[in-house]
């Protein structure tokens, strides 16, 4: 209820905010570019609606074509995702992604995996930055983590051997593991980074592991201007938490890099403010991590910290950096001064007020 009630408070904004957006975009003569939006569910529709406000008012050249993912239960019974996600990123091919709750129940999985699976998403980036103004024990991490995302232990291949033992199989593959070494050494060349390193348990691990790790020591024979370093994953942990600011690039297997990605969104206050973004060869969908927060949805209580600074990945990766730079200041700059902060940010303000002072600052930053 609290979500079809979000959804309901919202739409009227929805359009108002599109119609704004288009006008200062046609008037300023720019080629507006479509992108999917999931809203999600919970809070999703309300940080969803704050996004559109604030390139609103930064008057980014996006339209927004809204798409609800919500499972459709097939004639074998299996629930899948709606035929519209695929047709809208079949056009887009460029997405931005609220939280999601997966139904409990059989036949349901999760549909944030479903969504990699479909679009061969196959590098999770994270980047991981201490916000000025929002304290932490933490006051200068700044690294990225990639993550291979499509096989790994997240294959979905289990099976039961005997009552009480189960097997989970762990897959590695020469392509997958290439690829996501290849956007990693690409990725920190164009963003000025200086290192890369591969996170792996290959010296338990011998043949899955090992294989990332040769392929990871290819790709970087191949790109020598980037300095390359190895290390295990239990020693990757140990020294992030005693000083983080030894860590650039990291790239990783799939499970590692779930774990080791919210370790770092950690050291900067929470998934609450640390964007994401998944990139496939053909389209790329942009997500805030965290949940979907339902005893705050419908409340105004949201923070929408997290989906606008994916957001803003979003539009680096586009090619429109300007308007990313423009509206990431203003975000920044908002927290930096700490007079209209929501509540997990220290503050009492709303989500509206928040994103009404994020909208001011973007309008007045050259």
């Amino acid at each position: 209820m609290a979500v079809r009630a979000a959804r309901s408070l919202f739409s009227h904004a929805q359009a108002t905010t599109n119609l704004q957006n288009l006008a200062c975009i046609y008037s300023h003569n720019l080629q507006v570019q479509k992108v999917t939006m999931i809203p999600g569910d919970g809070i999703g529709p309300e940080i969803s609606q704050a996004v559109k406000e604030i390139f609103a008012s930064a008057g980014a050249p996006v339209e927004w074509e809204d798409v609800d993912v919500t499972p459709v239960k097939g004639p074998d019974g299996v629930f899948r995702l709606p035929q519209k996600i695929f047709d809208s990123m079949a056009e887009t091919r460029i997405g931005l992604k609220g939280p999601l709750a997966t139904p409990i129940g059989k036949g349901h999985q999760s549909l944030n995996l479903a969504l990699r699976k479909a679009f061969n998403l196959y590098a999770n980036v994270r980047p991981c930055k201490s916000i000025e103004g929002f304290k932490t024990p933490y006051d200068d991490v700044n690294l990225i983590t990639i993550r291979e995302n499509t096989e790994g232990e997240y294959s979905g291949i289990e099976h039961k051997i005997v009552d009480g033992v189960v097997q989970s199989i762990k897959l590695i593959t020469e392509n997958a593991s290439r690829r996501v070494a290849e956007y990693a050494f690409k990725y920190a060349r164009e963003n000025n980074r200086s290192t890369v390193t591969v996170v792996h348990k290959a010296n338990i691990m011998r043949m899955s592991d090992g294989l990332f790790l040769k392929c990871c020591r290819e790709v970087a024979n191949k790109n020598k201007d980037i300095r390359f370093t190895e290390s295990y994953l239990d020693t990757v942990c140990l020294n992030m938490v005693q000083d983080p600011t030894q860590f650039d690039v990291l790239v990783m297997p799939n499970l590692y890099g779930d774990i080791l990605s919210d370790l770092c969104a950690g050291l900067i206050g929470g998934l609450g403010v640390t964007p994401s973004g998944n990139i496939g060869e053909d389209g790329a969908i942009f997500e805030s991590v965290h949940g979907t927060a339902p005893d705050i949805a419908g409340q105004d209580k949201a923070n929408p910290t997290a989906l606008l600074l994916s957001a803003v990945m979003m539009l680096r990766h586009m090619g429109l950096g300007d308007y990313g730079r423009r509206i990431e200041k203003a975000a920044l700059d908002t927290v930096k001064d700490g007079k209209v902060l929501t509540a997990d940010l220290g503050g009492n303000a709303t989500c509206s007020a928040y994103t009404k002072e994020i909208c001011a600052r973007v309008q007045n930053t050259p």
